[in-house]
């Protein structure tokens, strides 16, 4: 092998941190797509503050063949210095409203006032104080420096967006802001929305990451790298089934079917994306009751594992007709039935009119369903799978942390999701695969005027080429709380709300933010040997709402009080059940113990979320300023939404605690056309 280094590369090519308001270490985000989960006790300090996640960076040498050579740490091989710059930056309310994704079908029905700014009212060069950029900060390994994004201000507010250090390694670490939103009015605007709130800011960021590496007395440019700083994972055990990594795997594919030469193996791309459905099971009921422990569909069960793996003929059926159950657009429409009972990028509330109310598997995932289907496939791995990175062949490193990084990241629906949104899926965004295309610096993106057309996006200096800091996350809800305290399950209008409903499903993002979990009370009663079994089967059963301690019902308000008690929502951590009798699973993801504030609420507390689209008008129209009804709008909408849990109660049989209701825009995205 070719030992020259020619090349050197940043690796992950878009490295991901999370906010937290803990002061204590940051630990490090996945850097193995087969890594173990941390132990309990491991994402909260112990005055119950989140901890930060840190995005760790290295520099790999690479031969003229494009091979890797080594991994370049400081003080090794020649390696005399290692020079790092990051600029982060947060654009979100300086950008455009959201309501949809703008490359789909449906998106030429918004509106100009759909498609226009956020804080439309700050104009001319006022708008540059809507941007929090506190500029590039640059560290040298060999001194040990730290920078700090603590310059940066919204309409003269600062607003801290974390730091950099590096690892006596030379290793860069990222970390974000502290999960702090508010308005930068006094008073503050109440909040009318789920991602579109006037004046309301926060602290997640992005931007480029980009290193020079001084070698054998000669100092090379890296290929630079991205970060971007997102909310929490409060499920951080947990992977949806079509992650970021399989959507951008499919944006640089270029062949529409899989080689006679491609190998599937069922270890490495079947049961990756069967035991998804499974690992739900954790974080919403519904797919617990179908994909979990001993359910009809669990896939990890040993006997019926041995069978999905078996490419003989006994188990062809089986194998086609857990295929033949994942969603097809063509034949399914707008059906809820197929897998998987996930939202999709047109999701409204009430009967979809898209085929994209719901997600469909990605075309690689489907292609290798395919294949398994047929039995052309191996049962076992195509090379030994690692839980640490560098236990790895250093060859296999790189792409290992550039897909471990992406895959604890959820895709769509893209609504507008939890890390980055729909512009992603853009070829144009990217240098090469998975690497995004730097603007240079000092080069400004134009102005794009007071609406964003459909012509401007797609214009070839438009937002989806190049990109500079803080242009990934300035598409995400703001704030992020906001969309967090809407991830939920089984929304529906009241004429939806009968025998055939479902307040588990269909669903959001429930492996980023939780529906339903299994609280550590009732873990502690499944793994007490000493309780009996039928008592330890129905704690295990249980499910209480995960977001149970939003208070009242009224959707806005219960947006506000998540900016505020964000961090005090218990995070999904796996606990080992150690009974050792074989009644449970080995492994149990269990929530932690909430903080204080939210501690009390009933399990069920809104469970049924209900959408009232007659609130829509007196909401909308106090928000634009043109409400001329004889009563306050707010008494209107009010009202509208009394009756409503009123009425869901009647249909539901459930209590008024259960009900959540309101009007939420993010539902009803084309409602000028409806």
């Amino acid at each position: 092998m070719d030992e020259q280094i020619v090349q050197v590369k940043i690796h992950p090519a878009i490295g991901i941190a999370r906010v937290g308001n803990s002061s204590g270490t940051p630990f490090i985000g996945p850097e193995s797509p087969h890594q173990k989960p941390f132990p309990p006790g491991s994402h909260k300090d112990a005055s119950g503050a989140v901890i930060k996640q840190a995005a760790r960076f290295r520099v790999y040498g690479y031969d003229r063949a494009g091979e890797v050579v080594r991994e370049l740490k400081l003080g090794e091989s020649d390696v005399t210095e290692i020079r790092w710059s990051v600029h982060l930056a947060n654009k979100k309310a300086a950008w455009y409203r959201f309501h949809i994704p703008l490359d789909i079908p449906e998106a030429v029905s918004l509106t100009s006032e759909q498609r226009g700014r956020r804080n439309a009212g700050v104009t001319g060069a006022e708008r540059r104080k809507l941007v929090i950029d506190p500029g590039v900060r640059t560290v040298r390994a060999s001194l040990d420096e730290v920078g700090t994004f603590d310059t940066g201000t919204i309409m003269g507010r600062k607003v801290p967006l974390g730091s950099i250090s590096t690892e006596p390694t030379g290793r860069l670490l990222v970390v974000g802001g502290n999960g702090k939103s508010a308005s930068y009015t006094t008073p503050e605007k109440p909040i009318t929305g789920v991602t579109n709130n006037d004046t309301w800011y926060d602290d997640v960021s992005d931007g480029p990451v980009t290193a020079e590496v001084t070698i054998g007395g000669q100092t090379r440019k890296a290929t630079p790298a991205w970060v971007v700083v997102a909310p929490p994972h409060y499920a951080p055990g947990v992977k949806t089934i079509r992650t970021l990594y399989d959507v951008l795997q499919d944006v640089f594919a270029t062949e529409e079917t899989l080689s006679d030469e491609d190998v599937v193996s069922y270890a490495d791309h079947i049961e990756p994306i069967l035991s998804r459905f499974c690992g739900l099971q954790w974080t919403n009921h519904g797919f617990a009751t179908q994909f979990g422990w001993k359910g009809p569909h669990d896939f990890l069960d040993p006997a019926l594992r041995a069978r999905l793996a078996d490419p003989g003929g006994s188990s062809q059926e089986l194998r086609r007709q857990v295929y033949v159950q994942m969603r097809d657009y063509a034949r399914d429409s707008t059906s809820p039935l197929p897998w998987p009972w996930l939202y999709g990028d047109a999701m409204s509330s009430g009967k979809g009119t898209s085929e994209r109310q719901h997600i469909r598997l990605s075309p690689t995932q489907d292609r290798l369903l395919t294949r398994w289907a047929e039995g052309r496939f191996q049962p076992g791995p195509l090379r030994e799978h690692h839980e640490d990175v560098d236990e790895a062949p250093v060859q296999e490193q790189p792409a290992l942390l550039d897909r471990a990084a992406l895959e604890n990241c959820a895709a769509d629906a893209f609504h507008p999701g939890c890390e980055v949104t729909w512009p992603v899926r853009s070829k144009t965004m990217y240098a090469e695969p998975l690497r995004i295309q730097h603007r240079a610096p000092g080069s400004p993106e134009r102005d794009y005027g007071a609406v964003l057309s459909d012509q401007q996006v797609k214009s070839e200096d438009g937002p989806l080429h190049a990109q500079g800091p803080g242009d990934l996350t300035r598409w995400m809800a703001a704030p992020w709380q906001c969309d967090a305290a809407s991830c939920r399950s089984g929304y529906q209008v009241l004429s939806g709300l009968g025998p055939r409903y479902s307040p588990y499903l269909p669903t959001f993002w429930p492996a980023q933010v939780p529906n339903h979990v299994l609280k550590r009370e009732d873990f502690d009663i499944v793994n007490d040997p000493g309780v009996d079994l039928e008592s330890r089967k129905h704690a295990f059963e249980r499910r209480a709402v995960w977001l149970r301690g939003l208070t009242g019902s009224d959707f806005n308000k219960q947006r506000r009080q998540m900016i505020d008690d964000w961090s005090d929502f218990g995070i999904v951590e796996t606990h080992q059940y150690t009974a050792g009798d074989g009644r449970f699973p080995e492994s149990i993801q269990v929530e932690s113990v909430p903080g204080e504030r939210l501690r009390g609420a009933p399990d069920h507390a809104n469970l049924v979320n209900v959408q009232v689209p007659q609130a829509a008008s007196p909401l909308l129209a106090a928000e634009a300023g043109t409400w001329s009804g004889e009563l306050p709008a707010e008494r209107v909408e009010a009202a509208l939404v009394t009756q409503a849990i009123a009425e869901a109660m009647r249909s539901t049989g459930h209590d008024e605690a259960a009900i959540a209701a309101g009007y939420l825009e993010k539902l009803d995205p084309l409602r000028e056309f409806q």
